[in-house]
């Protein structure tokens, strides 16, 4: 089967046209995650991401981590998508609907001198800040700059649900972290039931943050799309960035610009990158 390897600064997906009339069925889309994420022996990636038809949308996009799980959602993944029907003939609009676990999500693309897109706006809806929706186990109705016991620590975390469920730490000095012995602490406390994205985030300047990011079931990655879009609403309600302006959120990928418009919806601006395509036995 025919994939194309795909990245959104970094955070890089083996794509699969599973759409109606490419003939492509990926039975077990869990263990062919597992084994072609590896950087070593498959063909290496932060997962895999089928392109699908949609009752309700005019695609569908399943997402499947490094490790097998599913995701319910993926930013930079979502960008990646839209680039691909775009480029790849299988619609001719530039405003167009995507179904997630997590939601229908809209998308807008930009295209360049070659007519290829570059850029894609991706509407992330509203964060959700219910302790029982993202969810983390608290006596409080939101977990928003609360001190928790996290890492051998007490830190003070938001979390929030971008359609999948996030920890926001704002701290200093984030390039001295040590992520892989702190990372999979977050994600795997007892207070994330599911799991959890954790963002660890310096303020550079105003209305400008830098983070880096353990996502379950991957590790560090180069970039996290909700993770960012989980950081900036986060700045939002905490009083450190405003509503109605691009937020700059830099990730060891690059940086995404980011946006809660006054009713409450966050958007997410990026580029999308076609790495190469290839053949592997699925």
């Amino acid at each position: 089967m025919r994939f194309t390897k795909m990245h959104g600064i970094g955070n890089d997906y083996i794509y699969f046209d599973c759409t109606p009339g490419s003939g492509n069925v990926i039975d077990d889309p869990n263990a062919l995650s597992e084994r072609l994420a590896d950087r070593h022996f498959g063909v290496g990636g932060d997962g895999i991401i089928l392109i699908m038809g949609s009752d309700v949308a005019d695609f569908r996009m399943r997402m499947f981590n490094a490790d097998g799980s599913e995701g319910k959602m993926c930013g930079n993944g979502s960008r990646c998508v839209a680039k691909y029907v775009y480029d790849h003939g299988l619609t001719d609009k530039k405003d167009f609907t995507l179904e997630t676990l997590a939601g229908i999500r809209t998308l807008s693309v930009e295209t360049g001198g070659d007519g290829k897109v570059e850029f894609v706006t991706v509407g992330m809806g509203k964060p959700d800040f219910k302790a029982e929706n993202v969810p983390v186990v608290s006596d409080k109705p939101e977990v928003v700059d609360e001190p928790c016991v996290l890492a051998g620590g007490t830190r003070r975390v938001t979390c929030v649900s971008i359609g999948n469920p996030h920890c926001v730490y704002f701290t200093e000095d984030i390039d001295s972290l040590d992520l892989p012995a702190t990372g999979p602490l977050f994600e795997n406390d007892p207070m994330f039931p599911e799991r959890v994205n954790t963002e660890f985030v310096e303020q550079v300047a105003p209305g400008h943050f830098k983070m880096r990011v353990w996502e379950r079931g991957s590790g560090e990655t180069f970039a996290c799309g909700t993770g960012a879009t989980a950081v900036a609403a986060s700045a939002v309600r905490l009083g450190l960035a405003h509503a109605g302006e691009f937020i700059t959120v830099s990730l060891l990928g690059g940086d995404l610009k980011i946006m809660q418009t006054e009713d409450g919806e966050m958007l997410m601006r990026g580029p999308a990158t076609e790495v190469f395509t290839g053949e592997v036995d699925v």
